[in-house]
């Protein structure tokens, strides 16, 4: 089931929730190897996906929009820097294996574990979080809750059926004599840009 609207935002915890869990958030996301860029405005986070795109040199994107960043304005200005943004879940299921990066938004952050919640019933939000070697996420800054119970809390009354997604800095394993090894089964970088301005409609 696709969480539309603000059905899952409409059981945060009010009092517990909030930016206030941001700084707490933030340091355990960076813990993980994620990284973070905090902006006050969705002009801002338009400005930070430029300079991550610009020092990766990415040449194509898959994008799977969300109103935060419509707001934004990204699949513009990417193509404005000629780069390749493949936005249909058809265009992203051929060409996401071989995108520079994938860009999708996020519903919520968890301050316990630096994850970010993600909704995955499209397979176009699966594809763009998992195949290309760069996947960053757009959040607004006030939608993180406590922990993980209250993670589950939410989920339990607003989702019936279909994928969902906890994301914890990029792919990492050890399988494999104990050593450490980034990106073996997914991006090799993840990135959060967080906005405080929240788009029209609050959804993110």
């Amino acid at each position: 089931m696709n969480i539309a609207g603000d059905t899952w935002k409409r059981h945060f915890p009010t009092a517990a929730s909030g930016a206030h869990l941001f700084p707490e958030f933030e340091e355990r996301a960076k813990v993980v190897s994620a990284e973070v860029f905090r902006v006050p405005t969705a002009a801002d986070a338009r400005e930070a996906l430029i300079r991550l795109v610009e020092a990766a040199q990415v040449k194509k994107a898959v994008v799977v929009e969300s109103p935060l960043q419509r707001a934004a304005g990204v699949t513009e200005a990417l193509r404005s820097r000629g780069v390749e943004v493949y936005t249909e879940h058809e265009e992203i299921a051929a060409y996401a294996d071989t995108a520079d990066i994938g860009i999708s938004g996020v519903e919520f952050g968890i301050a316990e574990t630096g994850s970010v919640f993600q909704d995955g019933y499209a397979i176009a939000t699966r594809l763009v979080t998992i195949l290309p070697p760069l996947h960053v996420v757009f959040l607004p800054s006030a939608n993180i809750v406590p922990g993980i119970t209250e993670a589950f809390e939410i989920i339990s009354q607003s989702f019936d059926r279909g994928y969902i997604g906890f994301i914890t800095g990029p792919s990492r394993t050890a399988d494999i004599e104990r050593v450490l090894t980034i990106g073996v089964h997914g991006p090799s970088r993840f990135a959060i840009i967080a906005v405080d301005e929240e788009p029209k409609g609050g959804d993110a």
